[in-house]
């Protein structure tokens, strides 16, 4: 019946897995966060959304890419080993590369625009995507598609965290059963020793022997499952963790630019009013290009950890496209404008997309941040921490 089908959805959810899955929504809204800034500094300054800003995500990604090639670990390589230096030296080109790709789009394709109508500048930053999407098909490697090797990556290492402890009466059971699998081991082995049979064609006795010992592993395998079971813990990738402190050390100094700084203030003079603001002596192209540079390095620092600590992700020049979607609407879920929005949108990104995945419909992953903009924009244009204002355009 239509009542019974809630309970039967919710009763096929694995509820054990839950807190893992929610860890692993914040770090993924973490990176989601840091593109959202991006797209929510340069509304907030030019009241413009810059379409191009997932290609700085995929330059960026490209840069750490070109970076760790140049310390060793391109095709090939030798190396086994690596340090937390050459993951700073990677972050550090990242963010100047995509800094750089920022200031060259808002001289030369955003600000000839900036007196132009809205639309203008709509199809602009759409184009500008289009361009940097096919057109980085001509010079950047993605057929096929690389990635960063996993050797550049030190802290490939995890850090479980424990919520609920483990049965301490099944510890003893699992190293009386551990011992004793492992004495009829060592028994079986010292009877293929001695005889001298083939352990594929064994006598009846040896049989015995065989039997005897893997029942007993099994028996200790089975308590290890049971005790794994009564207990509740999260896995976490030291990598991802480092990437998500990375992520809040970067948030922290974003805010302290914006609210403690000179440039900081000039850009909240800007936002507020341009004119205003040039008639105070700010000198708005420059807070524009500063606001650009701020956006893109964020988007570069995210791309670099999302390329290095997933392992095995693939870069292509359309590796920015998803992410760069989700972080949009990440933005305008938190309120287009608004820096704190743009983190709390992020955050409820990830934990969107990997609840679905949870619930079983990961086929709809990437649907879920269309699902959501339509429904803020339905219910709540200005986003959750945005206000609503009616604008002409």
């Amino acid at each position: 019946s239509r009542m019974d089908l809630p309970l039967h959805l919710v009763a096929g959810l694995e509820f054990t897995t839950l807190p893992q899955q929610l860890a692993n929504g914040v770090l993924l809204g973490a990176i989601y966060a840091l593109i959202a800034l991006g797209y929510t500094m340069v509304y907030g300054v030019l009241k413009l959304i810059n379409f191009a800003h997932g290609e700085v995500f995929m330059l960026g990604a490209y840069s750490a890419l070109f970076a760790s090639w140049w310390l060793g670990y391109g095709p090939g390589n030798t190396l086994v080993g690596s340090s937390a230096v050459n993951l700073l030296l990677m972050l550090l080109f990242s963010m100047a590369v995509c800094s750089l790709v920022g200031i060259i789009i808002e001289r030369f394709a955003y600000r000839p625009m900036r007196n132009q109508p809205r639309i203008a500048s709509l199809i602009t930053a759409i184009g500008l995507s289009l361009l940097l999407q096919y057109g980085g098909q001509l010079f950047l490697p993605s057929s096929p598609p690389p990635n960063i090797d996993a050797k550049v990556n030190p802290f490939r290492g995890n850090v479980e965290i424990p919520l609920k402890p483990k049965d301490s009466s099944l510890v003893a059971q699992i190293q009386e059963a551990e011992t004793k699998a492992a004495e009829s081991k060592a028994e079986f082995q010292s009877y293929l020793q001695s005889s001298g049979v083939d352990e594929f064609n064994l006598p009846p006795e040896g049989l015995e022997l065989r039997t005897s010992f893997q029942t007993l592993e099994r028996e200790a395998n089975n308590l290890k499952n049971k005790a794994a079971a009564s207990g509740l813990s999260i896995v976490m990738p030291l990598g991802q963790l480092i990437m998500l402190g990375t992520t809040l050390i970067l948030m922290a100094l974003l805010r302290h630019i914006v609210l403690f700084t000179k440039q900081g203030r000039a850009m909240r003079a800007v936002s507020h009013d341009f004119d205003s603001a040039a008639l105070m002596g700010i000198n708005v192209n420059s807070i524009v290009t500063f606001t650009f540079i701020l956006g893109s390095a964020l988007a570069g620092a995210g791309a670099m950890m999302n390329a290095t600590f997933l392992s095995g992700t693939k870069i292509d020049t359309f590796f920015g496209l998803f992410p760069g979607v989700k972080a949009f609407v990440a933005a305008v879920l938190g309120g287009i404008g608004n820096i704190p929005g743009a983190v709390l949108g992020g955050l409820l990104m990830g934990l969107s997309e990997t609840l679905v995945v949870w619930a079983g419909y990961d086929a709809y992953r990437d649907a879920v941040a269309f699902v959501i903009l339509i429904v803020v924009l339905l219910f709540r244009p200005g986003g959750l921490l945005g206000s609503a204002k009616v604008e002409k355009v």
